[in-house]
């Protein structure tokens, strides 16, 4: 990366364009939610996970493929397969229907299953339903397991850097986050549990590439002669030294995932494009927004130790 082996790009005098596109971004996404809201009756597009329906478990005699499976559905999105275990076993996951019976949905699954494979290349293990309130714990449960991930990143961060660094990061993380649903609900794509799932790892994403700048920003404070510069300088500094790791592990994770996107089963399609999203989110909150907070948080508040500094620095960092 010989092209970024000089970089001195001035990433926090770009900060206020980086606002507008995000806060672009945000507007999009609560006027999606909101059509939403009018057109499909919810914030976002719940899939049976959330919404509940009727999950059928079938043992096929001969080797298949969970599209091969879809297709014998007509192709819908509206219908989830994922494969169960190692053999040829998957899980069918259909929507909730209030006046269908369990028994009638397993019967026209095994209807539409007869006519594309045949009668006898395959057994329904169970049937079972799966009811809203079902879902709704899955939600509290996933928004519990992002806020849990939130405190203790903090509490990690304020540990080892110190307590700004800590509430930088969740401001970050908290940002690719919304930004990230506000993609969702601009595209409507489905929420499963892989799309949790794909959430979570973004968290952990951004927040690994923020620890990474975070602590090159720390080598260089307390390194000679930091005290004479400017934090935007130092903090500047520190992330276009920090930019080639920065390039090359983000083009080195899209690249996978592009590839996931594009030649991967129906199955991953959108747990891919959440990620390729989150990917890109996480970068660009890593040089734009992460650091930028950072810097209010010492503005502001005077957290850490910016605020031992003399005050004659202190003034002129307040005039940048």
């Amino acid at each position: 990366m010989r092209f970024f082996q000089h970089a001195n790009y001035p990433f926090f005098e770009q900060r206020r364009k980086a606002y507008v596109v995000s806060g672009a971004i945000i507007l999009a996404g609560i006027t999606a939610m909101t059509v939403n809201v009018f057109t499909i009756g919810s914030w976002l597009n719940y899939g049976v996970d959330f919404t509940g329906g009727t999950l059928v478990q079938v043992e096929f005699t001969q080797p298949t493929t969970a599209g091969d499976v879809r297709a014998a559905f007509g192709g819908t999105d509206a219908i989830a397969v994922t494969r169960f275990g190692e053999g040829n076993a998957f899980v069918i996951r259909l929507p909730l229907e209030e006046e269908a019976t369990v028994e009638e949905v397993s019967d026209r699954v095994e209807e539409q299953l007869a006519e594309a494979y045949g009668g006898d290349s395959f057994t329904v293990e169970r049937t079972e339903l799966v009811g809203p309130t079902v879902g709704e714990e899955l939600q509290r449960k996933a928004l519990l397991a992002i806020l849990l991930s939130f405190a203790l990143t903090l509490v990690y961060l304020a540990i080892r850097f110190e307590l700004r660094f800590g509430m930088a990061a969740v401001i970050a993380t908290i940002h690719d986050i919304v930004l990230t649903l506000s993609f969702i609900a601009i595209f409507r794509i489905e929420m499963l549990l892989p799309t949790i799932a794909a959430i979570l790892t973004i968290v952990g994403y951004s927040l690994n590439d923020t620890i990474v700048v975070f602590d090159r920003i720390r080598e260089n404070m307390h390194a000679k002669g930091a005290r004479k510069l400017e934090q935007v300088t130092l903090i500047d500094r520190s992330l276009n030294e920090t930019l080639p790791r920065t390039i090359m592990t983000s083009l080195s994770t899209l690249g996978t995932l592009l590839a996931l996107l594009i030649l991967g089963p129906v199955v991953l399609r959108d747990f891919s494009l959440i990620m390729f999203l989150g990917v890109i989110l996480g970068t660009y909150s890593s040089l734009w927004i992460a650091s930028p907070a950072l810097i209010e948080i010492q503005r502001r508040w005077g957290l850490g130790t910016e605020a031992e500094r003399p005050k004659r620095a202190r003034a002129e960092h307040a005039t940048v």
